[in-house]
């Protein structure tokens, strides 16, 4: 194992590819989209925008209403949602993901579904994802078959579409059908990164221990970057749960994922999670992709039957 660079979070050779912002949005900007008019689509892999979006941005004043796509033709529309502002491309940075190069910390507030909470009917789930501001970043889609979602519950394989502001799906996580049980220390949980859709930046896997949990993070070639280790008991009450961010040798602590504790009530009656996330602002964002990864794969094997 080769030992880490000073100043750095990564192995040696893996430097930060991005140069990152010192701000979190532009305080004078009024919230609405930047639209890039010589924009020409996502490098090759990326199917670009599809059929049926479409974003209104009538009466912009600081916010806007985005309509985003669903399956089976339905479509959601985010009203009075404060977007954060675009930032400029950076070279040799996928599509999209520009925006995690200027955060440090991530907020993932999934949505109540009434008929999930009625009738116990597992729906497709949608996440807002936002900066530290309560600026939308992303919006995330799950895209699951009825059969999948209620068959396998939480232990569902799933494709997650995560969109910008412009309904483009900049990320796309792919998380197939493994082993739920602690006992048996193969076909372990796993999920891959892809950003654009069809391009892997990294993976995270689960490592096999009787009691707690643990996940490797990996680059776009399968080679160990990160760590996260969970506490004992995953499901506790009336208290936030963290996962910690540690280099390979677990002598550094880089940040962390938390399962935020979201009140008695929505605890009780629903499985919808609120996370929090903070990793360094320099951190590549290739690899800050994979944190995201992380956090949705965390909340499936863990939260997401807890009610």
């Amino acid at each position: 194992m080769k030992t880490s660079r000073p100043g750095t979070y990564l192995p040696a050779g893996y430097a930060p590819q991005y140069p990152p912002a010192a701000f979190q949005g532009i305080p004078e900007h009024t919230g609405c989209p930047t639209f890039q008019t010589d924009y020409q689509g996502p490098h090759s892999g990326n199917p670009g925008p599809q059929a049926g979006y479409t974003v209104s941005t009538a009466g912009c004043e600081g916010y806007n209403a985005t309509q985003l796509p669903v399956q089976n033709n339905q479509a959601i529309i985010l009203v009075n949602t404060q977007w954060m502002p675009a930032p400029p491309p950076l070279q040799s940075c996928p599509p999209g993901l520009e925006y995690l190069s200027q955060i440090d910390q991530i907020l993932i507030h999934q949505q109540t579904e009434l008929l999930e909470v009625v009738t116990g009917f597992e729906t497709n789930n949608k996440f807002e994802i936002k900066n530290s501001l309560g600026q939308m970043v992303y919006f995330a889609v799950e895209d699951t078959d009825c059969c999948t979602r209620n068959c396998w519950e939480a232990s569902r394989p799933f494709t997650l579409r995560i969109l910008d502001n412009l309904s483009r799906e900049v990320m796309t996580l792919e998380r197939p059908l493994r082993c739920s049980s602690c006992c048996f220390p193969c076909c372990l949980q796993e999920i891959e990164i892809q950003a654009p859709p069809g391009v892997p930046v990294g993976y995270v896997t689960q490592t096999w221990h009787p009691c707690l949990p643990k996940f490797t993070l990996q680059n776009e070639k399968k080679q160990d970057i990160l760590k996260i280790l969970g506490p004992c008991v995953a499901c506790t009450c009336c208290t936030d749960i963290d996962f910690e961010i540690k280099s390979l040798d677990g002598q550094s602590r880089i940040g962390k994922i938390s399962k935020q504790w979201s009140g008695c009530v929505k605890e009780t009656f629903t499985d919808s999670d609120n996370f929090g996330i903070e990793f360094p602002l320099d951190l590549d964002v290739k690899i800050k992709a994979v944190v995201l990864g992380a956090c949705f794969l965390i909340d499936y094997k863990f939260f997401e039957g807890c009610e």
